[in-house]
């Protein structure tokens, strides 16, 4: 099974794909971690990563895409994948259908966890507090969501064209959100 956790930055989406990823065994591919990693190793390719989210944008289909292909075998292997933070596009979406496709694989659920701007700011703080993340910090969040909204929003009507969308409620405790996920998840399965 391949889903996709989709709502703005903060919205608890790598919790609970973390939690997937222990319970059912599948493969979270995060283009988040994926590019904190590429930083932390100093390559050419991290620092141009790095400049991009110092500055709030969103890094370039092709990075993330080649990032995201690069880790398919691993997700096949294990059953399926978790795309976290991708696609965040509609271009995106599409080259995402067509590696599937071309492994005879497709998207099965698009799951969106919907939370309220404000409380995304506040959770957003608090882990640029506990966590210190650089993309955390609260100035260049508002450019990030920024970018969400104009960018990512239209993904809602290609998924819900495809019958695939299922909005869940992104503000209620974790353990809720876990089990409304499952919920959605059983019918799929």
């Amino acid at each position: 099974m391949n889903l996709i956790l989709f709502g703005p930055p903060a919205a608890g989406k790598g919790t609970q794909a973390k939690r997937l990823v222990a319970e059912r065994g599948m493969v979270q591919l995060s283009t988040g971690d994926m590019l904190r990693a590429a930083i932390a190793s100093g390559s050419e390719l991290g620092q141009k990563v790095k400049g991009v989210l110092d500055r709030g944008d969103l890094v370039t289909d092709e990075i993330v895409i080649a990032l995201i292909e690069e880790r398919l075998p691993e997700a096949e292997a294990a059953g399926g994948a978790i795309f976290d933070g991708f696609p965040r596009t509609v271009a995106q979406a599409e080259a995402l259908d067509r590696m599937l496709a071309a492994r005879g694989q497709q998207i099965d659920s698009v799951l969106r966890l919907k939370v309220d701007e404000p409380a995304l700011i506040e959770r957003i703080s608090k882990r640029f507090q506990e966590q210190g993340r650089p993309d955390d910090n609260p100035e260049v969040f508002v450019t990030r969501l920024a970018a969400y909204n104009a960018q990512t929003a239209p993904l809602l009507p290609y998924y819900r064209d495809q019958g695939k969308l299922t909005e869940l409620d992104g503000m209620a405790s974790v353990e809720t959100v876990a089990a409304s996920i499952d919920t959605a998840l059983s019918v799929v399965a």
